[in-house]
């Protein structure tokens, strides 16, 4: 494959063109200056603004969320799996129907495997601009948003209504329901009930992992599996993430069956396949084509480390067990 090839696989942080009207809070005071990222694949975003800059199926999606001190992504819900990990700043994760149920702190490089059926939000609460890594379940990324009953009031408050059709209209440019669309309807009682609320115990103990416990982990010289049938987070979302340092990182070539994707954490990697080579910076994305040989090794010295993530075909379901 062509170096040329190669270029419109690797989606580079600085290139990153945000969506500020993806979800049904753009407007909401308090979640008005996030920005969302759709890097491979369509994601949930509800909004037609978004830009997708690699469209090609790998059986996960790739996105991400650019936030300022303060701001915050409203709870929400998803049908398939998500996985967060930390690229820049402080981030605070909630869960439950009115966010009060649980909480944990993220640093840079920690990861997070959110349950499905939990109604979950995020924070920015460091002191400059953060961003956060996201992998969700399958190609459709199931299908969108299920978002907590006063968060579609809210919005609706600010000018934005979500149709039933999924779609986002905007009060504020003019644009209204089209005929025949209603209004996304609340969940009932029923539905609610239906939603799981772990306790802090459960999703910190069983779903999220620390940067440095990972790292130390590699120093055995072999990749640190992170989420899989047989990772540290014993789970099968649709897919496998392993964690790579330099400790365990190997000049020797090497092919998936499947397209599989880098995601630099520190320092700065070389990626050499037959007929070409890259080098990418924290915040890269590489999607490597099926069967094609490749190897990844840092290229300067300090610390280096990746998130390496790969579809294993298993459906992209519920990763709640409630144990």
């Amino acid at each position: 494959m062509t170096p040329q090839d190669m270029q419109a696989r690797i989606v580079r942080y600085g290139d990153l063109r945000p969506c500020k009207t993806a979800f049904i809070d753009a407007h909401t005071p308090g979640s008005d200056q996030k920005e969302n990222f759709t890097i491979i694949g369509g994601g949930v975003s509800e909004s037609p603004d978004q830009h997708v800059h690699i469209s090609l199926p790998h059986g996960f999606n790739i996105g991400a969320a650019g936030q300022p001190p303060k701001c915050r992504n409203s709870l929400h819900n998803h049908r398939t799996a998500e996985v967060f990990f930390v690229l820049k700043g402080r981030w605070r994760f909630f869960w439950g129907e009115h966010g009060d149920a649980g909480e944990v702190i993220l640093e840079e490089g920690d990861i997070f495997n959110i349950p499905t059926n939990i109604f979950r939000g995020f924070e920015n609460i460091g002191t400059d601009y953060g961003m956060i890594m996201a992998i969700l379940g399958g190609d459709d990324a199931g299908g969108g948003v299920i978002w907590a009953p006063h968060v579609i009031k809210d919005a609706q408050a600010h000018g934005l209504v979500l149709g039933e059709n999924g779609k986002l209209y905007d009060s504020k440019q003019g644009v209204s329901l089209p005929e025949g669309v209603n209004p996304m309807p609340l969940l009932s009682k029923d539905e609610l009930a239906k939603v799981d609320t772990p306790t802090p115990m459960q999703v910190v103990g069983g779903y999220v992992r620390r940067y440095l416990d990972m790292f130390a982990l590699t120093q055995s010289g072999k990749p640190c599996k992170v989420i899989g049938e047989r990772g540290i987070i014993r789970d099968r979302p649709g897919f496998e993430v392993d964690f790579i340092t330099r400790h365990c990182a190997t000049s020797q070539k090497h092919s998936h069956d499947r397209p599989s994707v880098l995601m630099p954490m520190r320092g700065h990697w070389r990626v050499e396949w037959d007929g070409g080579s890259a080098t990418l910076a924290p915040g890269d994305t590489m999607s490597v084509p099926e069967n094609l040989a490749h190897s990844a090794v840092p290229s300067m010295t300090g610390e280096a480390s990746l998130y390496h993530v790969i579809s294993t075909g298993d459906p992209a379901g519920a990763t709640w067990t409630g144990a």
